[in-house]
């Protein structure tokens, strides 16, 4: 997750573990003046209620130093000032939701209360379960009060998630408004400006057709230095370069270094990522160093750190792993929503092949993760807080298509991990409040939510069937194709070390490619979207424009149309694929759309000249003698193509066949457009089995279980449990205390490993008495004031021997961090229990036993990191 530092308030009693006395308590007592906890109140459930205190100190990856963070994602401040409001006012609460706090590092350790717990480290897993726990004894503990008051909190407390969703979607809305209009606006600057007011696009200032108060360039420039043909093409040009390179430096802003420890590939759509060069010590000095431990986290062997920018592609797949449960600090966070934002207008305002789409899901995203600050139940529990991002990334499909049935179903079917109903009905709720916003704000000033939303009025026939059938074909094997041939160009292209090294140089020469490719033809010069509605609107749509020259109006004029369009879509293709995964703010659904829209529009008029000319055949009934171009529309065939290809690329199938529906309103064609999906959905199957977010999410290491595709398993958990190594258990058969040096040397080992988010099991003569996680151990351990080789710590309850109990805490007892009761499964258990343990629960470890004795422990069977 991202992030979120959060307004502190005082812990109730039953919120954390009871302490028992450690029998080093007195010897330890110099040491406890700093550490204070508040009364507690032992139950048999406090061990799986207790908030996780893990303790990794890693900064964020958005150049903002971020502090340790509570398991409440409390801010950790100065020990006299931690509890000073508990109860903000609503703007407090809003300006520090908004906010980039200051950096606690530079506080000293002493100042850190022993109630302040840390949330979910840097590259770890939420802890499912224990949310689930966490929240229903808050919602006992709220509905505990039967008085008048009480009964308000509760139903304060239920409203929330409404007041919530539909805050998402008014953000949402708001922030989709401003980017279109100012890419739209900023696009037409590559020509020319109004002279009346020079803030308005084209459209607005002539809106009836062309007019004196636009003014190209050349007209400014009086045809001055090479023409007016060339000076136009000239600036153009320089503007595709100018906001290209602009985007791409702003995306550059989010470079984050990840060391060694963490072994994944990237995070972002590099499809040929690789360890990054071992940086100079010199170079990059605002670059993030995000080590669980920096004075540890160097080894000798350890490869090089690879980097990564939050806000360059589109985020989609990045979205739906953090949905799954892991935590990526910073990725929804403000600096990346105001950077993504930003870079998106101007990426798009340059005319590369890359759509807004895509990125409204991340964009959406950071909206909704930043608006959980507001409510404390969703502000500190991760589980919760990922039914308002589900909610949220829906609503960012609803901005970018105008569906709102199509943005449930895309939470539904593609980025989420766990859709309960009541999370339905809600994302259901934040959406239809997106597209109400958004509509009533009207961007385009047509009153439509998207740009290429239109409306056919000719039913189709019969015999049209087989042409669907064929465009939906041709479409899965596009997309298919496509990512090939994106995987093909990122291995060879840009492994090349001046590309690898230098991210601009890429941008720079898609953009010179893209300028001068497409400045020449009228299609490929278009925006995407726009370029995608004259492709689907029928020839009797005002919207469409006339000059493109699409609608033929006798058989003689079909072959020319055919040959543009087989021009356009040639460089469409070439240019959607070499642009996929710069270093900028890009989506991938409406390029494909458009260049799978090319290809259909192609058969559409194949069709409808054979048709014209071949009148008399009786399979068409009067399809001839409707119109003066028969009763084929290209259009329909063009937005066919377009859902299938588009289909190819992220396989998905039921949300594009409601999108489609949504987008032209109307019942009749909502069989073809099934049809068609469904053919294009089994035609990229069989061609590439993965999806590009699949790709992604497979190449980069992401640790994403998909709960949706379940592998085929034959084999016992024993095939893939390793041996018992002495240094990946605490034994306490002797003695409950262990030295702090040899805990910490487990840890190292751990961490050398990559297992940021493993444990140390604790064992009692062989048996499973309890498990520590390494986040936890390692809080512990940094708590420890003294020197780590003299001290001692407790790993185990002891009866305690002070008569008088102490309300202060001892650093040297960890018992409040162990779990007593970590889920096991026999070593004989099958490969297909463990992995629904896994997808289900959403563990972060099982531990193997053998006759009731402990046998050894492991992850999840699809991990983000090397063993």
């Amino acid at each position: 997750m991202a992030d979120t530092p959060h307004d502190a308030e005082q812990p109730s009693q039953d919120s954390y573990l009871s302490i028992p006395t450690s029998p080093s308590r007195q010897r330890q007592h110099s040491r406890r003046h700093s550490r204070h906890s508040g009364s507690e109140i032992p139950d048999e459930h406090t061990s799986l209620l207790r908030p996780s205190r893990s303790h990794v100190r890693i900064h964020s990856p958005l150049d903002t130093p971020r502090g340790y963070l509570s398991r409440n994602q409390s801010f950790a401040g100065s020990s006299g000032a931690r509890y000073h409001n508990r109860h903000e006012s609503w703007g407090h609460r809003l300006m520090q939701a908004l906010s980039d706090r200051p950096d606690p590092m530079a506080e000293s350790k002493g100042s850190l209360l022993a109630d302040d717990r840390i949330w979910y480290d840097q590259f770890t897993s939420t802890d499912w379960v224990h949310d689930s726990i966490a929240d229903a004894y808050r919602l006992k503990q709220l509905r505990a009060r039967r008085d008048f008051w009480g009964r308000v909190s509760v139903s304060f407390d239920s409203a929330q998630g409404w007041i919530l969703s539909a805050v998402v979607g008014v953000l949402v809305a708001v922030l989709a408004y401003c980017v279109d209009v100012a890419e739209t606006t900023i696009f037409d600057y590559k020509d020319g400006y109004c002279a009346k007011a020079w803030y308005l696009r084209e459209k607005r200032c002539c809106p009836h057709g062309p007019c004196t108060d636009w003014r190209s360039w050349s007209e400014v420039l009086g045809g001055h230095p090479f023409g007016n043909v060339w000076t136009d093409f000239g600036i153009y040009i320089i503007a595709v370069l100018i906001l290209s390179i602009l985007a791409c430096l702003l995306t550059m802003t989010t470079k984050t270094v990840v060391p060694s420890a963490y072994r994944m590939s990237t995070l972002d759509e590099n499809l040929a990522a690789g360890y990054s060069q071992q940086p100079d010590e010199n170079d990059n000095d605002n670059d993030e160093d995000i080590s669980p431990r920096e004075s540890r986290s160097q080894f000798v062997d350890s490869p090089p750190p690879m980097v990564y920018y939050s806000a360059a592609g589109s985020g989609v797949a990045e979205v739906r792993v953090i949905l799954s449960g892991f935590v990526l600090h910073g990725y929804l966070g403000a600096k990346t929503l105001i950077i993504k934002s930003v870079g998106l207008i101007l990426s798009v305002a340059s005319g590369l092949s890359l759509g807004k789409e895509g990125p409204y899901v991340h964009i959406a995203t950071c909206i909704g993760n930043i608006c959980c600050r507001l409510f404390t139940k969703y502000d500190r529990n991760d589980g919760k807080r990922r039914e308002v991002l589900s909610a949220a990334a829906a609503a960012g499909v609803v901005v970018a298509f105008g569906a709102p049935l199509g943005g449930v179903l895309f939470g539904l079917e593609e980025v989420a991990y766990y859709f309960p109903a009541k999370t339905l009905f809600r994302t259901f709720f934040c959406c239809i409040v997106a597209a109400l916003s958004l509509k009533f704000l009207n961007p385009y000033g047509t009153h439509k939510i998207v740009l290429f939303e239109v409306r056919y009025k000719i039913d189709w026939e019969w015999f049209e069937l087989v042409g669907f059938i064929l465009v939906g074909i041709l479409g899965g094997a596009a997309g298919a194709l496509f990512i090939k041939a994106s995987r093909r160009w990122a291995t060879s292209f840009r492994k090349w070390p001046v590309i690898k090294k230098y991210p601009l140089v890429e941008v720079v020469l898609v953009a010179l490619v893209t300028g001068l490719t497409g400045y020449w033809n009228t299609l490929t010069k278009l925006p995407v979207a726009k370029l995608l509605l004259n492709l689907a609107a029928p020839c009797d749509d005002d919207s469409r424009d006339d000059e493109l020259g699409l609608c033929p109006s006798s058989i003689d004029e079909i072959p020319g149309v055919i040959r543009m369009l087989l021009a356009a879509f040639v460089i469409k293709g070439f240019l959607t694929t070499i642009t996929f995964g710069i270093k900028v703010p890009a989506g991938i659904y409406v390029p494909s759309m458009v260049v799978g829209g090319l290809m259909g529009r192609i058969i559409g008029h194949l069709v409808q000249w054979i048709v014209l000319r071949f009148p008399h055949w009786s399979i068409w009934g009067t399809c001839p003698l409707l119109q003066e171009s028969t009763c084929v529309q290209p259009g329909v065939y063009g937005l066919i193509a377009a859902g299938s290809t588009m289909c190819g690329v992220t396989r998905l199938s039921v949300t594009l066949a409601v999108i489609l529906f949504e987008l032209t309103g109307s019942l009749d064609y909502v069989l073809p457009f099934s049809l068609a999906i469904l053919v294009a959905k089994w035609t990229a199957d069989a061609l590439e089995p993965l999806s590009i977010y699949d790709l992604l999410t497979n190449m980069n290491a992401y640790p994403y279980l998909d709960n949706k595709h379940k592998p085929m398993f034959t084999s016992e958990l024993t095939d893939i449990v390793p041996r018992v190594r002495r240094e990946r258990v605490i034994d306490i058969t002797n003695s409950p205390l262990v030295p702090a040096s040899e805990l910490r040397s487990k840890l190292d080992v751990l961490h050398r490993a990559g297992e940021l988010d493993g444990g140390l099991p604790i064992l009692r003569d062989g048996i499973l008495v309890g498990l520590i996680p390494a986040p936890d151990l390692e809080y512990a351990l940094d708590n420890i004031e003294d020197d780590e080789i003299s001290t001692l710590c407790l790993m185990a309850n002891v009866p305690s021997i002070d008569e008088d109990e102490s309300p202060e805490r001892d650093p040297t007892d960890f018992t409040p961090y162990i779990d007593p009761a970590p889920v096991a499964l026999d070593i004989k258990s099958p490969m297909d229990l463990v992995y629904e343990c896994f997808a289900k629960l959403g563990l972060r470890y099982i531990c193997v036993l053998r006759d009731g004795r402990y046998a050894g422990m492991v992850g999840p069977p699809n991990t983000a990191f090397e063993k």
